[in-house]
């Protein structure tokens, strides 16, 4: 394992994600639950940053490792998986929509996994489609966890509306790679008989 800002900033990423957690813990006698999406809502956008940071940071520095790039995709699933899951508890995001998010991560993971084995991994690299999905993903779950109004905009409901989007992206995309894998799969299935 490379040790290099890219990684350590994907570590740190990894290590806040109990501390998150915890947050959420706590009774509301010790941290209001004001407080609470606050220092969750922080949290989460340091860990957004640190992501678009990291891949930078390696570009930039020419730090790029097979390491680093199997570790930040899955620092990022088990963060969003993380929120959810957080999400879910407070009662602030229904279960099929976290599950279909979460329940895709874990699908596309092991479809590129599959696929690397196959020698076609770069047949689903990350799609214009798979971003989108992403920002409305990313802004829905900041959104969400702050949980308050902000200057009278109702941010929970806005964030309510962006995760149903997020929902209907994350299916969308999955259905997009899954085509792109068919006919790979479908090549590869063909040789080897």
């Amino acid at each position: 394992m490379p040790i290099n800002t890219p990684n350590l900033l994907t570590w740190f990423r990894i290590l806040m994600i109990p501390v998150f957690i915890t947050v959420f813990y706590v009774s509301d006698d010790t941290i209001s639950i004001h407080n609470k999406h606050l220092i969750g809502t922080l949290m989460f956008v340091a860990a957004a940053i640190t992501d678009w940071l990291d891949g930078y940071l390696a570009r930039y520095l020419n730090q790029m490792s097979a390491f680093g790039a199997f570790l930040d995709p899955v620092a990022d699933k088990l963060m969003v998986s993380a929120a959810l899951i957080v999400l879910l508890k407070l009662g602030y995001v229904d279960e099929i929509v976290a599950f279909i998010i979460i329940g895709r991560e874990i699908a596309i993971s092991a479809l590129r996994e599959w696929m690397a084995q196959l020698g076609s991994g770069k047949s689903i690299a990350v799609s214009m489609l798979g971003k989108i999905k992403t920002t409305f993903q990313m802004l829905a779950i900041v959104f969400l966890l702050y949980h308050e109004s902000i200057l009278s905009i109702p941010i929970e409901k806005l964030g309510t509306v962006l995760i149903y989007i997020a929902a209907l992206l994350t299916l969308w995309s999955m259905v997009y790679y899954l085509m792109l894998a068919i006919p790979q799969i479908t090549k590869k299935t063909t040789e080897r008989n």
